[in-house]
C-alpha cells in the first residue's frame, strides 16, 4: 500500500509539471495578444491573423461569422484558433464598421 501511495504522488508530480509547462508554452504564444482581445484567422484560402476586440463578438453580424465558422469547421480550427470561413475584404468592412459604432 505505501508504494502505491509513492507512485500516486510521483505522478502527481509528473502530471503538475507537464500542465505547467503546457500552460507556459500557451501564455508565450498568446503574448503578443493584447488583454482584452482575440486572434482570428480570416480568409477563403490564404488565411491572415487579425487581432480584435472581445467586444467584436457581441455584435450579431460578427455572430453570423462565428455561426459560419462553426458550420464550415465545428469546434476543429485548422490555424489551431479561431478561423472564420470569409473574405478579407469582407472580414476588415465588417471590423471597421464595428469601430465605428
Amino acid at each position: 500500500m505505501g508504494f502505491q501511495l509513492l507512485r500516486l504522488a510521483n505522478a502527481k508530480q509528473r502530471l503538475q509539471r507537464t500542465l505547467s509547462a503546457k500552460i507556459r508554452v500557451a501564455s508565450s504564444n498568446s503574448s503578443n495578444v493584447p488583454r482584452g482581445h482575440i486572434a482570428i484567422y480570416v480568409g477563403e484560402s490564404y488565411k491572415k491573423r487579425f487581432v480584435i476586440p472581445i467586444s467584436f463578438l457581441n455584435h450579431p453580424q460578427f455572430q453570423n461569422l462565428l455561426n459560419l465558422a462553426e458550420e464550415e469547421f465545428g469546434f476543429d480550427h485548422p490555424m489551431g484558433g479561431l478561423t472564420i470561413p470569409c473574405s478579407e475584404h469582407y472580414f476588415i468592412t465588417l471590423t471597421s464598421a464595428l469601430n465605428c459604432s
